[in-house]
């Protein structure tokens, strides 16, 4: 009898994925991005990639920027309709039993966007890159340049949930009653509201906690170990089910909720239209300061 391979649900290092480059059954997409250039990574991607690597875009591929049904803005951010996703998955070779790794050059911070949303779909077999690009090139693995895609369509389709997201009521009912804590991913001085450049409006969600994705990170880029991002999350929240993540428009709060994952604390939400999405609507309370 022939066995299951084991599935990568949460992180996998450069030697391990080096192993799997010709494997069939592996699907490898980079998700470079820079908010101020949103070019940037496009043209990283093809100076130079894994090898059988697909570019995915974060405005193009993994948002939606059309607003809500009732006209209000969603967000910088958005995602798209689950069906759209699907296609999109379908386009890049993706079966239901494939293993997708994500990888970025900034830690993470975009990988683990697409790595949540295909959790979003109901597809567990994801994992992120851990330290992106920089740890494959610190391996000296081989490097591919150009556009690399595919013309074979996958199968996946939609299956339950395997993550919950939230909405902005859902977040001021939170507020109302105090049942759920919202934990921000954004700098430290985006979260005061002293970075007027990336935030117009200036601020956070009124009882909102302070936690930088790049706190995940260990000096190298590499994600801290499970008992350091448990003790530090747990610091924040006692339950992870209590918790919302959110950022500036719901990708870095990913990071957040992988790195909850790796230290073992699953069952936090998303509010995928976060802070830009929050406080485009000026009857929303803001708040400033530190927590």
């Amino acid at each position: 009898m022939t066995s299951t391979p084991s599935a990568f649900t949460t992180l996998i290092s450069a030697t391990t994925l080096a192993t799997h480059l010709n494997d069939p059954h592996w699907v490898i997409l980079d998700c470079r991005h820079d908010l101020a250039d949103p070019g940037a990574g496009r043209n990283g991607y093809l100076a130079g990639h894994v090898p059988g690597a697909q570019f995915v875009s974060i405005d193009d591929d993994l948002s939606e920027k059309s607003p809500a049904a009732d006209g209000s803005f969603r967000g910088r951010h958005p995602l798209p309709a689950r069906d759209a996703f699907i296609e999109t998955l379908r386009k890049l070779g993706i079966d239901d039993t494939t293993q997708v790794i994500a990888c970025d050059a900034q830690g993470g911070m975009f990988a683990a966007r697409l790595w949540w949303m295909l959790r979003w779909v109901g597809h567990a077999r994801v994992a992120v890159l851990d330290a992106g690009m920089a740890a494959w090139l610190a391996e000296a693995h081989p490097v591919s340049a150009g556009a690399e895609t595919t013309t074979r369509v996958g199968n996946i389709v939609d299956r339950p949930p395997l993550v919950e997201m939230v909405n902005a009521a859902d977040v001021e009912r939170s507020i109302a009653q105090g049942q759920r804590i919202v934990i921000d991913a954004r700098a430290p001085d985006r979260f005061r509201g002293e970075n007027e450049t990336l935030d117009p409006v200036g601020g956070h969600i009124p009882g909102a906690k302070n936690r930088f994705f790049k706190d995940n990170l260990q000096g190298d880029g590499r994600f801290r170990p499970p008992a350091e991002l448990r003790a530090a999350f747990e610091a924040l929240v006692p339950e992870p089910g209590a918790a919302i993540m959110q950022c500036g428009s719901g990708v870095t709060a990913c990071h957040n909720l992988l790195a909850l994952e790796v230290a073992g604390l699953s069952g936090a939400a998303l509010y995928p239209g976060s802070w830009s999405e929050w406080c485009a609507d000026p009857a929303r309370p803001v708040a400033t300061g530190t927590a």
